[in-house]
């Protein structure tokens, strides 16, 4: 269950990281790596360290996981999972199309989830039984009668590795039904699923996500309209393998996972 506090702090730690992120916005900061060789910023740290101090303060009985600092456990049962910024790639070169994604899971399964892009001041709420919002009103997503012609986002096609890469390539033929207008739109991170919730994107394929990538991203989709499962059309949840399709038109969820193959 989501109570109104939750929603209220929700919001909080969205301030609070958009506060320590927009002074570093185009401020050529410097980068560096981590051991999966993935870019790392002075902003990420201290917008998970602001988020991390005021859950401390107001909620110590829940556990946290956050992609900077790892897992704080709690005696709640319950977590929220902290990604200061997703799309650190489009942050250092100065496109504000990154994300902080904020979720509360339970169970193992999340109830709330938060894309907040803190440049152009652009936030989705969504809440298990609730219409997600965008900056305070509700979103729908958008019917999709078919694959062929449908509107698909990756963040980039090199993150899949070869396997992953010939059932997404799949999947494109068959949108993309032999016109190259119909191609991918490529980059967004997090931004894609909030634009699918908003009802302009209709398919988001990717593969390779944390917990911390995903979470937020399901209230959000499904308080709109959408449904977001794994490539065998499973419902995600914390032990989820990482590999993410969404969808704004849930109908075409049995189409999207026969085009991309993966049962033999």
């Amino acid at each position: 269950m989501v109570r109104d506090s939750d929603i209220a702090l929700a919001n909080r730690l969205a301030d609070a990281a958009g506060a320590a992120i927009r002074p570093h916005f185009r401020a050529l900061a410097s980068t560096e790596s981590k051991d999966d060789a993935s870019p790392v910023t002075i902003a990420d740290r201290e917008a998970e360290e602001a988020m991390r101090k005021i859950l401390k303060a107001e909620v110590p009985q829940d556990g946290v996981i956050g992609e900077e600092f790892g897992t704080e456990e709690g005696k709640s049962g319950r977590h929220w999972v902290l990604d200061p910024i997703d799309g650190t790639r489009s942050f250092i070169v100065g496109r504000p199309i990154f994300g902080t994604l904020i979720a509360l899971i339970d169970g193992g399964f999340p109830i709330l989830g938060i894309i907040d892009q803190p440049i152009a001041r652009e936030r989705w709420v969504g809440v298990v039984g609730q219409p997600t919002l965008f900056n305070g009103q509700p979103v729908r997503t958008r019917a999709c009668p078919r694959l062929e012609g449908a509107q698909i986002a990756t963040t980039s096609p090199h993150l899949f590795d070869q396997h992953q890469a010939e059932h997404y390539m799949a999947l494109i033929e068959t949108v993309a039904d032999g016109r190259l207008s119909q191609g991918p739109v490529y980059g967004g991170d997090c931004y894609n699923y909030g634009l699918l919730a908003s009802g302009h994107i209709d398919i988001v394929c990717e593969a390779g996500l944390k917990l911390y990538d995903f979470a937020a991203l399901v209230p959000v989709v499904e308080g709109a309209g959408g449904t977001m499962a794994d490539w065998n059309g499973e419902p995600l949840h914390a032990g989820s393998d990482g590999h993410v399709i969404a969808l704004g038109d849930p109908a075409r969820l049995e189409d999207t996972v026969e085009a991309l193959g993966v049962h033999p």
